[in-house]
């Protein structure tokens, strides 16, 4: 027998069992070591494995280090245990201390990296210099009859604060004609909350009709105005959460209204134009169904310089353009680029095949005749 023969017969038996053959292997195939070898003995593996086995052991630590494992510990236990806990935990103290430092120097590689999580919409830049463009060329109901335009210019500030939470209150589902309107109306009568309290209630609704559900919004304005005569002097809050305990006051009409009224941005205020162009444009991380759920997801990546821009924009976008039925994509900007876009650009004519077809036809017309 072959050397190469010998060593193969050693490293493989086989073992006759009832029933079945095991092939037991000597190699320790599971274990990639240099101290298992195919040529070596059981009795030298199992000394080479015994000897492997203590390389690998963790080394104890020393008692030095044991004793600042244990000061470490009664630190986290007990910080102001000890002296030298103390000065552990002041340590810790200026290393966090220098981190915020670093991160308020404005170093553009730090702020890079705290930012590099934040979602953004594709071309939203381009999408809202586009927009811009198109509100610039046409003028929107929003741009003459929006709340911010249905107050008196020669009332006094108190009163105007007031005329443009009542418009805001009114155009909830109600185009701005409507609304402006039946602002005209109001002021006509001297609307303050001293008469819209103790006018009528009939003939509250008659000067607001055909505002959409103005029985509901006659009576929420007598009991807004009642409210705001015994709290706040006749005045209306200056914060979101006081407007929207008014009664009829929701999210978009408390952030519209501090932004005119206040001159204070707090958020975006999101109407039925805003939430179906976000959604549209495809401006949110995930698909909405609700505008709050709209502003809250516009707010986390939209920068807050454009809050205010941002909802004056699209609302006349969407009174021009972007319509909820039929929108104007063919005359869109955006066309190209929008996600939603129904302009479905023709074929490209080739100029070469149709010149060819030109000449082609007559001699075919003369070979006929």
């Amino acid at each position: 027998m072959s050397k190469k023969g010998a060593i193969s017969k050693a490293l493989a038996k086989k073992v006759y069992q009832p029933g079945r053959v095991v092939e037991v292997k000597d190699i320790e195939d599971t274990v990639k070591s240099p101290f298992f070898s195919p040529v070596q003995t059981r009795g030298q593996r199992k000394v080479n494995k015994t000897q492997l086995h203590k390389l690998v052991q963790p080394a104890k630590a020393p008692a030095n280090c044991l004793k600042e494992q244990d000061d470490f510990k009664e630190m986290i236990c007990n910080p102001g245990s000890s002296g030298k806990s103390r000065q552990l935990t002041d340590d810790k103290a200026l290393v966090k201390d220098d981190t915020s430092k670093l991160n308020r120097s404005g170093n553009p590689e730090a702020k890079e990296m705290e930012n590099s999580d934040k979602w953004e919409p594709k071309n939203w830049r381009l999408m809202l210099e586009n927009i811009r463009a198109m509100r610039s060329a046409t003028d929107a109901p929003v741009d003459t009859m929006g709340c911010h335009k249905c107050s008196d210019n020669e009332a006094d500030e108190k009163t105007q604060r007031f005329q443009k939470l009542v418009a805001l209150m009114l155009s909830s589902q109600t185009k701005d004609e409507i609304t402006y309107e039946a602002m005209q109306r109001l002021k006509d009568n001297q609307m303050t909350p001293e008469i819209i309290v103790t006018m009528e209630r009939s003939k509250l609704e008659e000067l607001l009709k055909p505002v959409s559900f103005y029985k509901n919004k006659a009576k929420y304005l007598q009991l807004a105005s009642q409210i705001l005569i015994d709290k706040y002097s006749c005045d209306i809050p200056g914060t979101i959460k006081e407007l929207e305990a008014l009664p009829g006051v929701g999210p978009k009409m408390a952030h519209i209204c501090m932004a005119t009224a206040w001159n204070e941005v707090t958020g975006i205020g999101v109407d039925v134009h805003v939430h179906r162009i976000t959604n549209r444009l495809m401006w949110l991380p995930k698909p909405t169904k609700q505008p709050e759920q709209t502003r809250v997801a516009l707010e986390s990546w939209l920068p807050q310089g454009l809050w205010q821009e941002v909802n004056h924009l699209l609302v006349g976008f969407g009174q021009t353009v972007c319509k909820a039925v039929r929108p104007h994509c063919v005359e869109c900007l955006n066309r190209e680029i929008c996600p939603a876009s129904e302009h479905k650009p023709g074929p490209k004519k080739n100029l070469i095949i149709d010149n060819c077809k030109n000449e082609i036809a007559p001699k075919k017309s003369k070979l006929k005749k």
